[in-house]
Order: C-alpha cells, then sequence, then structure tokens
C-alpha cells in the first residue's frame, strides 16, 4: 500500500512538472489521473489497489457511527424508562481475527459503544470478554458484532 500511495504522489508531481502549473488543482487532477493508472495496472502489483483499503476503513467509520447511534437511543430509552427492565450479561466472543491490531480495534470498537465494554481478551487471542447492558440472546449479540464490526474490520485488513 505504501509502494502505491508513493507511485501515485510521484504521478501527480510528474503530471504537474509536465503542466508547468504548481497549484492544488493541478496536482489532485494528477492524482487522478494516478489513481486512474494505478488501477488498469492493478493485477501486476503485489498487492490489492490501495483505494480499496481507503473504501473499507470509511465503511468501518460509518458502521461505527451507525451503530454509535443506534446503540445511544437504545440505552436513552432504557434510562428514561420508569422501570428498569434490562438483563446485563458477560459473554465471550470468539474471534477469527489474528492481528495485535486488528483485536485491539475491536475491542475499541465495542468499548465506545455505549451499553457495551470489552473486558479482556484472553492469552491466546481468540477470545474477547464483553459486559453488555441488556443482552436477552446471548448468540444474537455475538452474531451481530461477528457480522458487523468483525466483518468489517477483516475487509479493511485484506
Amino acid at each position: 500500500m505504501p509502494f502505491q500511495i508513493s507511485i501515485n504522489f510521484l504521478i501527480a508531481f510528474i503530471w504537474m512538472f509536465l503542466n508547468n502549473s504548481w497549484d492544488g488543482a493541478t496536482f489532485i487532477i494528477g492524482f487522478i489521473i494516478g489513481l486512474a493508472i494505478l488501477y488498469f495496472l492493478r493485477r501486476f502489483l503485489p498487492s490489492r489497489f490501495y483505494m480499496s483499503n481507503v473504501v473499507a476503513i470509511i465503511k468501518l467509520l460509518i458502521l461505527f457511527l451507525k451503530e454509535l447511534v443506534l446503540s445511544n437511543i437504545a440505552v436513552m430509552k432504557h434510562v428514561l424508562k420508569p422501570k428498569l427492565n434490562i438483563q446485563p450479561g458477560i459473554f465471550a466472543l470468539p474471534t477469527e481475527l489474528e492481528k495485535d491490531w486488528q483485536i485491539t480495534t475491536l475491542a475499541c470498537l465495542i468499548t465506545l459503544t455505549p451499553g457495551t465494554l470489552t473486558l479482556e481478551v484472553s492469552e491466546d487471542n481468540k477470545l474477547l470478554y464483553i459486559h453488555a447492558m441488556d443482552v436477552p440472546d446471548v448468540h444474537k449479540a455475538i452474531c451481530d458484532i461477528k457480522n458487523s464490526f468483525e466483518k468489517a474490520i477483516m475487509e479493511v485488513s485484506k
């Protein structure tokens, strides 16, 4: 990925040099031309096209913001009810993530979402112990996390 970004910047500067124009608009045009060249040459590059990772990161951020808003609304509903009817619980989330940064990112995203908290990561990095404010169905909670955050993190790290 850093190699592709460097090539893209090099193409943008060469474009600026060839046009003899050193303003931002010329750089952006050169950058877009570099993106197109790298896209067409992507099968000759050792790693996948770097804009795929950028798009995956943006999708992960949008997913997190959506989950953040939805969980804030759910917590607010529980707090504003006259009778507190919740089922708190601690459960183990098995994860397929292998790298430390992936597991840390998943743990942070879970903790930053209101109503949930990552308590601990197992020694072999295969389980995350999570406390949830309201978890009537543990299996559904595990599937929701695996199908949202874990899947998005795996997409970023392809």
